[in-house]
């Protein structure tokens, strides 16, 4: 049986070095990487090919491939979007709305679907207010759909364009055979901690920086308040949510993006967390009110009931788990705590 091959953009990030040795462990797979940046040692002997440089001007070379499935995770994140947005949109717009049209092509040209799995976010929500935030709890894939931030807007926008790829592109009157067209799904992810990979300064990443910081005896200031409340997810459960939907029948997804979630926790929780683990822990909080505005503006928990009934979506971690068994035995190991 000849292998499938794979393309991870954005494979140097968190959830690309994750995903790409999942892939490698799972088998079956010849993956191609591409990031801006060279491979990191943990996944280069993985890839069987990388493509570096920026994405945007790189994917007319993808053309040539014969992809069975695209993970585009190459992003640039919401604090950084918000001080580069016109530099954002042309990364998580254009980039993504080029690979789907090299999909589309692909899909066209040899008759067969290319799957596509896009990474969404929270981001993608938008309360307007703290008492709006606190009355609407855990929200649908299609409530507050109002994002607040430059990174919110692409990633909601394409979610649209995965939709039209996937559905719309080359619409055919009713009782014509439809055109194969890429299929496209996507994960609203909340706020994802890897036990492996350093947070990279995500808006979203106060809870793992203050446990990294604690356990190397640093003090950390928090960014934002201490009753600031979202929904997160260990890594590893990322990585099962991606593949779960990956190989889920088509005919059984009404869908193309879905909220998956495992635990909703404040920063205080975070802080009480870290003392136990680390009862010298120098914790303080100082909010900033750009980061503080932007996390005030997604949801405290969202509603995953669509991913649990149609492709039996169910976390591993609950926060308990996620302490004791995954994140604490890491950063202890890491730093010798």
């Amino acid at each position: 049986m000849s292998e499938k091959q794979a393309l991870v953009t954005g494979a140097c990030g968190e959830i690309g070095q994750a995903l790409v040795q999942e892939l490698a462990k799972r088998g079956g797979y010849r993956i191609i990487t591409a990031d801006f940046m060279p491979l990191p040692d943990s996944i280069r002997n993985l890839s069987a090919e990388h493509v570096q440089g920026d994405l945007v001007y790189k994917i007319k070379t993808f053309y040539d491939y014969d992809f069975d499935v695209v993970f585009h995770l190459a992003a640039s994140l919401s604090s950084k979007a918000e001080v580069a947005t016109e530099e954002a949109h042309r990364i998580n717009v254009e980039g993504t709305m080029q690979l789907l049209m090299m999909a589309a092509y692909r899909a066209e040209k040899y008759q067969k679907a290319v799957k596509f799995l896009f990474p969404s976010s929270i981001a993608a929500y938008g309360m307007s207010n703290l008492a709006e935030k606190q009355k609407a709890g855990i929200v649908k894939e299609n409530d507050w759909n109002m994002p607040h931030t430059m990174y919110g807007c692409n990633k909601l926008y394409c979610e649209k364009l995965g939709l039209y790829y996937s559905k719309y592109l080359g619409q055919k009157h009713l009782d014509e055979k439809p055109p194969v067209m890429p299929d496209f799904r996507a994960l609203r992810f909340p706020g994802l901690i890897s036990a492996f990979t350093l947070p990279s300064g995500g808006t979203s990443d106060y809870g793992p920086e203050m446990l990294h910081a604690a356990a190397q005896g640093k003090p950390y200031s928090c960014f934002v308040r201490a009753d600031t409340k979202i929904s997160f997810m260990a890594m590893p459960d990322a990585i099962k949510s991606l593949m779960m939907l990956m190989d889920a029948p088509r005919e059984r997804l009404s869908h193309t993006v879905y909220n998956v979630a495992a635990f909703a926790i404040s920063a205080e929780e975070f802080h009480q967390r870290a003392l136990k683990a680390f009862p010298q822990a120098q914790i303080s909080f100082t909010p900033n009110p750009r980061r503080q505005g932007i996390v005030d503006s997604w949801p405290e928990d969202v509603d995953d009931s669509l991913a649990r009934a149609e492709w039996g979506w169910q976390p591993t971690y609950d926060a308990d788990k996620f302490f004791d068994e995954y994140f604490i035995p890491q950063i202890r190991k890491r730093y010798g705590a």
